[in-house]
């Protein structure tokens, strides 16, 4: 019979040897915020939709050893609420034992976040922290990890096992540093690895952080020192969707904005394999320019839903549309790689396009469906990661 025992608990503090994926910790008046950017870097931003992405941890995890049956986590989630539009899902923490999935738990209670889109409001609520339990793990030594929700803060009060732990020694493996949208942050995948770049580290063996930032991929100098500044094997960014969306810049500008920012990469991993991705498809810029703006209309009908706000005429003036985008990256890729062999470029549209959106439309406009990220998941490593031909592969060589 089991033992009716209550477990002894052994707290250990969570602390950067356990936590991967993550740039910083902060230390609050409630526990450890893990940040997805340095503190120097979020000095530099003003922006309040990049401070919520960025302490969004996704692609972040605890992982460490142990013998022990039962993990405990204390956690203060943040979730979002969205005045008219149906609650969003709770964000997951999930568990793998030795890379295999072994539990899965939300946190209630914690702080939330009510946004009032017609109106431009936020208003910030504190709650309590939750705890969260898995217990059945199997007795032996083993590594166990948690990955953290990619779309929801997440302030770490506490961590208790009923054994010791200790951190997990470095895996070996290459570390993939990747930059992109909402899109690459996570949008509405199914749970934390699931995520496209989480599933695409996956089958290609290697360590993933994600800069995946929704709605900020915009070429920030300071996320591209960042970057540099982060130790990295393997490099992609991801550019376009939200430069349109936010109506950031016309062409004249945009250009030189790439440069800079590969520029910037160069100096920190001169001879890393670098992928530049164009974005894949989205129908409402595939032509028209930004910005993208909510449609209220099915915002009343208790949908999230997005349009394009801009003239198709205003391409002339040098507006940015997907297609004028894609053009573009796939010129300065084309350009640079006579100077830089490890260098790389992908067609978006070859993660996600035309075919795949009859099939898979985006369920918002904009954002990708749960198996629309395994799908882009999968097809991102069959390119990145394939033997011998693939830019991210092992001793690989330029495929073209």
């Amino acid at each position: 019979m089991p033992s009716s025992t209550p477990p002894t608990w052994t707290t250990t503090p969570i602390t950067a040897a356990l936590v991967r994926g993550a740039l910083d910790l902060e230390t609050t008046a409630q526990g450890v915020l893990p940040h997805r950017l340095p503190a120097w870097a979020r000095a530099r931003n003003t922006d309040a939709q990049l401070a919520m992405a960025e302490s969004q941890p996704s692609g972040v995890r605890l992982v460490f050893r142990t013998r022990a049956t039962a993990v405990e986590l204390d956690t203060v989630p943040t979730k979002r609420i969205y005045v008219g539009a149906p609650p969003r899902p709770d964000g997951q923490y999930e568990l793998l034992v030795d890379g295999r999935p072994a539990g899965r738990a939300t946190a209630s209670g914690g702080n939330t976040v009510t946004i009032d889109m017609s109106k431009g409001t936020a208003d910030h609520a504190p709650g309590p922290a939750d705890t969260l339990r898995f217990t059945g793990l199997p007795e032996h030594d083993k590594t166990v990890e948690i990955w953290l929700p990619h779309n929801e803060t997440a302030v770490l009060v506490a961590l208790r096992t009923d054994a010791p732990l200790e951190p997990a020694p470095a895996s070996g493996r290459r570390t993939w540093l990747h930059h992109g949208s909402s899109i690459s942050h996570g949008s509405d995948a199914a749970s934390p690895t699931a995520t496209w770049p989480a599933l695409a580290a996956a089958r290609g063996g290697v360590e993933l952080v994600n800069l995946g930032l929704s709605g900020s991929a915009l070429l920030d100098p300071f996320v591209a020192r960042a970057m540099r500044d982060t130790p990295a094997d393997l490099i992609s960014v991801k550019i376009g969707i939200n430069v349109v969306n936010a109506d950031l810049m016309r062409l004249r500008a945009f250009a030189p904005a790439v440069h800079g920012f590969l520029d910037t990469l160069r100096d920190g991993h001169p001879t890393a394999p670098l992928l530049v991705v164009s974005p894949i498809l989205c129908p409402i810029h595939e032509d028209t320019p930004g910005p993208t703006a909510f449609d209220f209309s099915r915002l009343g009908e208790g949908q999230l839903s997005f349009t394009a706000a801009g003239d198709p005429a205003e391409r002339d003036g040098g507006k940015l549309t997907l297609c004028v985008i894609r053009d573009e990256l796939a010129r300065i890729v084309a350009q640079r790689a006579s100077d830089d062999p490890n260098l790389y470029h992908l067609d978006g549209r070859e993660l996600y396009g035309e075919a795949d959106h009859a099939e898979l439309p985006l369920p918002d406009r904009l954002h990708p469906d749960a198996a629309t990220h395994r799908r882009m998941g999968e097809r991102f490593a069959a390119h990145a990661f394939a033997a011998g031909h693939g830019p991210f592969a092992e001793n690989g060589s330029r495929s073209g």
